[in-house]
């Protein structure tokens, strides 16, 4: 009997071992071809953009071409899944934003767990919102706004594009103790051009869309929504400063790989995507998109990746915003 359970450890062992170094020969002979990157924003966007910025170089350092794979659709659920079910050999990664959090989290029957299913590689870029507002509506500031909203309880409109700018918003109003009325639209774009026009007096918009309204009095610009100072803004208070403690919120890019996954390759890859990241002329292109570039080790972004996987599913319960 013994001698059987020896034998099988053994076994086990002996299987372990295999695995071990054939993971190990994995990563040491990685690359060996192309390197497919599923990206969930479409061709051309800046989402878009940034990562073929990143990949060009990417490739030049791995001397393997990097190709841009565009799955677009379903808020970024059909490139997750792409993803997720390729083979786990590092070569095929994900480029998505936060939604790859938030969308499983509104779904009673997902067809992906983010946290279970995904390997975080390195945070590339964040932006944040700023809270950009009509000249109309009668409120220069985050406290003359909560103010108003106070004394008219769900009287005052804000304008989103998505589930992110949603987030944000139902974030600061629970933040700010305020009931503000939703309207939604099929896209930023649409939502953005109807603040311009003053047919809804709010929204939160990306500071890159912002920007070039500001100045020319188009919009008043109230508060950026991260938790530091944007430096494409850097006159704008966060919402912190503004009047709402303990407030952030800011869109971001990063990149995952397959659950299994070597980590050796994690790493390679880690390690390329930051140093590319790092380069001036990259920060500078970064800059001009409107994006902050980040690139952090992969233990940062797994803990910024499960953290704020728990704090939206507690703002969405919080919130009551309906699971489908």
């Amino acid at each position: 009997m013994k001698s059987g359970m020896q034998s099988k450890a053994c076994g086990w062992s002996a299987a372990l071992a295999c695995m071990i170094m054939t993971g190990s020969a994995l990563a040491q002979n990685y690359p060996a071809k192309p390197v497919r990157v599923v990206v969930t924003f479409s061709a051309g966007t800046s989402g878009d953009t940034l990562l073929r910025l990143i990949s060009s170089r990417v490739s030049d350092a791995i001397r393997q071409q990097v190709v841009v794979d565009n799955r677009v659709g379903a808020g970024g659920l059909i490139g997750a899944v792409v993803a997720k079910s390729a083979p786990a050999d590092g070569y095929t990664l994900l480029f998505t934003n936060e939604g790859v959090l938030i969308n499983p989290l509104l779904m009673r029957k997902p067809p992906y767990d983010p946290v279970a299913d995904l390997m975080p590689i390195t945070l590339a870029a964040t932006i944040p919102f700023v809270l950009a507002a009509h000249p109309s509506l009668p409120a220069t500031s985050v406290k003359a706004l909560i103010a108003l909203a106070k004394s008219r309880p769900g009287e005052i409109d804000y304008a989103t594009g998505g589930t992110t700018q949603h987030l944000a918003m139902t974030m600061f109003s629970t933040a700010a103790g305020i009931k503000l009325n939703h309207v939604s639209y099929k896209g930023t774009g649409p939502a953005f051009s109807d603040v311009l026009g003053g047919q809804v007096p709010m929204m939160f918009a990306g500071v890159a869309n912002a920007v070039p309204y500001a100045g020319g009095g188009r919009l008043r610009l109230l508060a950026v929504s991260s938790a530091t100072r944007s430096k494409a803004l850097p006159d704008v208070p966060t919402m912190a400063e503004a009047g709402v403690p303990g407030y952030h919120y800011a869109v971001w890019l990063g990149y995952f790989a397959p659950k299994g996954t070597p980590r050796d390759i994690i790493a390679r890859q880690q390690t390329e995507i930051v140093r590319v990241v790092g380069l001036a002329e990259v920060q500078q292109e970064f800059a001009r998109l409107g994006f902050e570039a980040v690139g952090n080790s992969t233990e940062e972004f797994t803990t910024q990746v499960r953290n704020e996987s728990a704090r939206i599913a507690k703002l969405i319960r919080d919130a009551g915003i309906p699971v489908q």
